[in-house]
């Protein structure tokens, strides 16, 4: 009788051990399997024309209260308005979701839904596509009621199929492919929804802390003109709760408006949706050595982001505006380039606000006291409710050449290291010579410096966080992708 929970023990023991291995090797593969094809592009260099700087900013003025310059979604309207024959628009947020502080200042799902239908109807022959992520239906949770009003227009949609990326947060992650996605979703009333009002099922809810995203913010589309396309990449979504973030963006024609469709259409393509039919003129591969730019999506941005900050020195100048700042590797470069006597300047969301709700200042504020003690300067977004949202590296040299990056990746392990979906671009060039290096080295001065009636920056000891344990934590949650940043 003593043998029997003896051997049953052995066998528990065993079926644990088993299972844990399960885990182990499901997490460990779905971290470094292989993308999708047409991920982690790295873009020729090209020529490019008509290439605008554009932002949305907010700011304190003399009667206390903010105020909003925006420019980014007209851009996109009226490129939406000028295309006859194609658009193809990706975008992570899509929705007119709320926090617990509704945002009044502008309705931009309803806005861009509306749009699309209206150039659909104006010309029917449009080849209409919509790229979106399916957090916009709390991952089949919830009825979205503006995708089906598209899909009924004629204009295809399609969620992207996140379970075809790499885990983020793979001790999560391994349970769930093991154990809880053969489940499927549905819509359901079991729980609140954690992403604003209404109900939805617990399979739903299930799938959120995989904390893997499509975070691309993309349009393409033709200008009514023979073969004239734009494309504009950015950091702003259509939703209704960030329509007063702060955001930036690269409007541009030129072949690698190409290269960017031709990274879309992959997503398409792993995602099941139809192929996106329409061409752009390239061009030479490498038809500019000197000036123009490129498109980067996924790992190929970071490599981007550290190429520009290897490359200052003394006499150069480097500033960043960005939502999140965490990325191991970009700090130690941020290090290292200031210990080289290269000047930056580091402009940070303080990550106290998320819709409604108080926020710990992880990371940006941990990572903000190890660039202060080194003797980095960096200064705090002065922000009522809405979030410093760009995402931005300006590197200007001694020489008179500038390279810009801008557009959906947050300087974090999930924006840059193959797990989420991300698009950049790099414009270099001489900032003498191009209009948008200008205007974006103007944007960047003017909230680092403020001005006398317009307050848009606030000094470093406003936000400061000396405290220990948020400095492990945030170190933790980077290394582990146990985070939402």
């Amino acid at each position: 009788m003593v043998g029997v929970p003896r051997a049953g023990g052995r066998i528990a023991i065993a079926l644990l051990v088993a299972v844990g291995l399960v885990l182990l090797a499901v997490g460990i593969f779905h971290s470094v399997k292989p993308l999708p094809p047409g991920l982690n592009v790295d873009g020729p260099l090209r020529s490019v024309s008509d290439v605008r700087f554009l932002s949305d900013t907010s700011y304190i003025g003399t009667d206390d209260q903010r105020h909003l310059e925006q420019s980014i979604f007209d851009e996109v309207f009226a490129m939406i308005e000028a295309a006859e024959r194609f658009v193809l628009i990706d975008m992570f947020l899509f929705n007119d979701f709320q926090g617990e502080v509704r945002e009044e200042h502008r309705a931009l799902s309803a806005e861009l839904t509306e749009r699309l239908i209206a150039q659909k109807q104006r010309f029917p022959e449009l080849e209409a596509h919509l790229i979106t992520d399916p957090i916009n239906t709390v991952y089949g949770g919830q009825r979205a009621r503006h995708l089906e009003r598209l899909e009924q227009a004629g204009i295809t949609v399609t969620l992207t199929r996140l379970e075809a990326l790499r885990d983020s947060n793979p001790a999560y992650s391994a349970i769930w492919r093991t154990f809880l996605s053969h489940f499927g979703t549905s819509t359901g009333d079991r729980l609140a929804s954690p992403l604003g009002d209404g109900r939805i099922s617990l399979r739903s809810f299930l799938i959120l802390p995989n904390f893997k995203a499509n975070h691309r913010k993309v349009i393409i589309a033709d200008q009514g003109r023979g073969d004239d396309f734009a494309a504009l990449v950015t950091s702003a979504n259509p939703h209704d709760g960030s329509s007063a973030h702060g955001n930036v963006a690269l409007r541009f024609s030129g072949p690698a408006v190409q290269d960017l469709l031709t990274s879309e259409q992959a997503v398409l393509a792993f995602s099941g949706g139809p192929a996106a039919q329409s061409t752009v003129s390239t061009g030479a591969p490498n038809d500019t050595t000197d000036a123009g730019l490129r498109v980067v999506t996924e790992l190929a941005i970071k490599q981007a982001l550290l190429e520009s900050i290897n490359g200052v020195n003394a006499g150069d100048q480097l500033d960043i505006a960005v939502f999140y700042l965490s990325d191991r590797d970009i700090v130690r470069a941020l290090l290292a380039a200031h210990e080289r006597q290269a000047q930056l300047r580091i402009l940070l969301d303080a990550n106290k606000d998320a819709f409604g709700r108080e926020k710990n200042g992880i990371p940006n504020r941990q990572t903000a006291l190890e660039l202060h003690r080194a003797g980095i300067p960096v200064r705090w977004c002065e922000t009522r409710g809405e979030q410093c949202h760009s995402k931005f590296l300006l590197a200007r040299r001694a020489n008179g050449e500038a390279t810009l990056i801008v557009g959906s990746a947050n300087f974090t392990r999930r924006n840059l290291n193959n797990l989420n979906l991300e698009t950049n671009v790099v414009l270099t060039g001489k900032t003498a010579e191009l209009t948008a290096l200008t205007d974006a080295a103007d944007w960047f001065e003017l909230r680092w410096s403020n001005t006398d009636d317009k307050r848009f920056s606030v000094d470093y000891e406003t936000y400061a966080d000396n405290r220990v344990w948020p400095q492990v934590l945030y170190r933790f949650m980077e290394a582990t992708g146990i985070s939402t940043f």
